[in-house]
């Protein structure tokens, strides 16, 4: 008997130290450690990653021992930069891949995020991109895709943006959800005629029924909340679409927000 309990005990104790030493993969397929993941590129390398306001490192940066939390994320290099938010899943690791640019309209990158399910979600910013998988086409974005797990080339492509290829690889049990920011072109970017303002475009938030106003990570209802602003709060305006405005709200985070309950706030010409 007493053989038997410190036979168990000796077991129990090298699943202990097993769990406390394992890699990422093993510690969260048990459970002992929630933790989550972030692979980090951009074009030009090596620049400065900053993690909810604390630099991390350069890129390309890696974290595999990350609280599964959302994030507040800026990447630059001299006068080139990105910011946004990015959620990451427990037990998954979230790719990040940003073109750091002067200016917005010259931005492009993809955020790959994984979640329990099968197949690859695509969005875009703007939406309405064709979406091509390995050379073949699959409709316009936002698109879900049956696909079976293994690798592909996803292409997307709209009138005045830039085409942008994503190199993906399809996980069983797991749903890729891609999101990819579009850069205009040089050439449309030339060719639009504008008067000359003297201030950013901006929209303020009107007074709601619930006292505040959702922002949601798609231009739908069923898009999820990724904030929430309060009447009187001034956001940057990024893109008018059909009832709905891309915005960007001061600590970063941009989202849409339905054009019912703002008012675009008049720019000022010379």
């Amino acid at each position: 008997m007493k053989k038997t309990i410190v036979l168990i005990l000796v077991l129990v104790s090298i699943f202990i130290l097993l769990v406390r030493f394992a890699d990422f993969g093993l510690q969260s397929f048990l459970g002992a450690k929630k933790v989550s993941g972030i692979n980090i590129l951009s074009m030009p390398s090596g620049a400065t990653v900053y993690l909810d306001k604390v630099e991390a490192g350069k890129t390309p940066y890696e974290d595999k021992n990350l609280i599964p939390k959302e994030y507040a994320i800026k990447i630059e290099k001299a006068d080139l930069s990105w910011q946004g938010r990015v959620k990451l899943t427990a037990g998954t690791v979230t790719v990040l891949s940003r073109d750091l640019a002067k200016d917005f309209s010259s931005s492009a990158g993809e955020t790959l995020t994984l979640e329990k399910g099968s197949g690859v979600t695509v969005i875009s910013s703007p939406d309405g991109a064709q979406v091509e998988v390995d050379g073949k086409p699959y409709g316009v974005t936002p698109v879900s895709l049956k696909l079976g797990s293994g690798d592909y080339m996803v292409a997307l492509s709209r009138p005045g943006y830039l085409k942008r290829s994503i190199r993906i690889n399809l996980s069983e049990g797991y749903k890729l959800i891609v999101s990819a920011d579009l850069a205009l072109s040089e050439v449309d970017l030339t060719a639009v005629q504008t008067s000359p303002i003297t201030q950013t475009p901006e929209v303020m938030v009107k007074d709601t029924p619930t006292g505040f106003l959702r922002v949601r990570d798609k231009p739908a209802l069923s898009g999820k909340e990724i904030a929430q602003v309060k009447p009187g709060e001034t956001l940057i305006l990024l893109e008018e679409l059909a009832g709905w405005y891309r915005v960007r709200l001061s600590e970063g985070t941009e989202g849409y927000v339905s054009t019912s309950y703002v008012d675009k706030k008049p720019l000022e010409k010379i």
